[in-house]
């Protein structure tokens, strides 16, 4: 018979700190802790960079506990259909858990040597293009406009044009008056190819603080101010090297796991009766196809 499944829903112990409480239950800081040293590096990096993940994922697991509650109340875990599933989906587990343990790499992969190999050969993949520090003025006006409203907007963007042109124009007033976003128009860094070609060929022949000439895209009328440049380069191997182990690590276990499975199932070698498996789902038979 299946475990019941409210085994997972202990309370935190008296000794331990409590962290968050739901109902009876508490869960504790050592919970948590396990709960984190469970997770993958990237998950665990995503909690470290935005500390309101944490807080939602312990709120997911009071919700769980809410549940678990009600399923211990009603027993609904042992119904025998329920007990089935439940057997099912701890065999699945189990096997994957495992697959997982047998497919790590040893921690001593890769080597350095197998990194800078890797790195060398893919060189070109970790180039970063130019990148642009932008800002606008965003003057809106619909694609299917009316003629007033599109003089409207016109009159708008010439206005702005001959306030920017003034001895001592600032920019970013400008555009805290004309945007609906109140940050000085800042657009941050932005990568070549994330900018609209219209955009980019305008961008790429401004000094720096200049102002392009107002551009019309079909959302309306953008005036670019380009704030500072960063030139292409090259991220070298120790900016990359956490993902690029990352990346070598997962593509070796999944190799590891394929292997395992093919060593297993030469060893054991599966007998199926194709006739009866496509008869138990009241489809033809593969002599009758």
């Amino acid at each position: 018979a299946a475990a019941a499944v409210t085994q997972g829903a202990a309370p935190a112990k008296s000794g331990d700190d409590v962290i968050a409480r739901v109902g009876t239950t508490n869960i504790s800081a050592d919970q948590i802790r396990a709960y984190v040293a469970a997770l993958g590096p990237r998950e665990r990096a995503a909690f470290g960079q935005d500390p309101s993940l944490l807080s939602q994922a312990v709120r997911l697991m009071l919700a769980n506990r809410l549940v678990l509650q009600e399923v211990a109340a009603k027993k609904w875990d042992q119904q025998a259909a329920i007990a089935e599933q439940l057997d099912r989906v701890r065999e699945s587990a189990v096997a994957e858990l495992y697959l997982q343990q047998v497919s790590t790499p040893p921690a001593s992969f890769p080597s350095e040597d197998d990194l800078q190999k890797v790195y060398d050969a893919n060189r070109a993949s970790f180039l970063m293009p130019r990148q642009f520090e932008l800002a606008q003025i965003f003057v809106p006006l619909a694609k299917d406009a009316d003629k007033a409203t599109e003089d409207k907007a016109k009159k708008a963007v010439e206005e702005l044009q001959r306030k920017l042109k003034a001895p001592g124009a600032d920019f970013a007033a400008l555009a805290n008056e004309t945007n609906e976003t109140k940050n000085g128009g800042e657009l941050g860094w932005l990568a070549e190819t994330q900018i609209r070609p219209e955009i980019r060929t305008q961008v790429m022949a401004l000094a720096k603080n200049a102002i392009a000439e107002p551009i019309k895209l079909d959302d309306g009328w953008h005036i670019i101010k380009l704030t500072d440049t960063k030139a292409s380069y090259t991220r070298t191997l120790p900016e990359v090297r956490e993902v690029l182990v990352q990346q070598m690590r997962s593509e070796r276990a999944a190799m590891l796991r394929r292997a395992y499975l093919a060593e297993l199932l030469k060893q054991n070698p599966p007998v199926i009766n194709e006739l009866a498996l496509s008869g138990l789902l009241g489809g033809p038979t593969p002599a009758a196809r």
